[in-house]
């Protein structure tokens, strides 16, 4: 397993995922922006099981624990960097989790 790919590639995917809802939902006003970006990076964080697969990265059967632990991870990181807006070190921090799920999952799913 590439562990270093895995973890960029989740890390883009679930940011750009946030990006694109919050730019959707600004649509509806700030409430909008915050909910958008939850949505939109909880639906596309997913998305690295699949490009994880298709690159030979992960095992088939690690593909729905890196896809929950992605998922989990951007939750965990949206939340952390909307509580920590004012300070410059949360949101970065944050960056990192949606990564740092997809290896947990990966890592789990392989322990079984």
């Amino acid at each position: 397993m590439n562990k270093l790919a895995l973890f960029v590639t989740a890390s883009i995917i679930g940011g750009l995922g946030g990006l694109v809802g919050s730019v959707l939902g600004n649509a509806f006003g700030r409430g909008g922006l915050f909910a958008g970006g939850f949505i939109g990076g909880a639906l596309l964080a997913p998305v690295t099981a699949w490009v994880a697969r298709r690159r030979g990265w992960i095992e088939p059967s690690q593909f729905w624990p890196v896809a929950a632990g992605a998922g989990v991870g951007f939750l965990a990181a949206a939340t952390l960097a909307v509580n920590t807006l004012s300070s410059p070190v949360g949101p970065h921090i944050a960056t990192t989790l949606t990564g740092l799920g997809a290896l947990a999952g990966a890592r789990v799913s392989r322990n079984q």
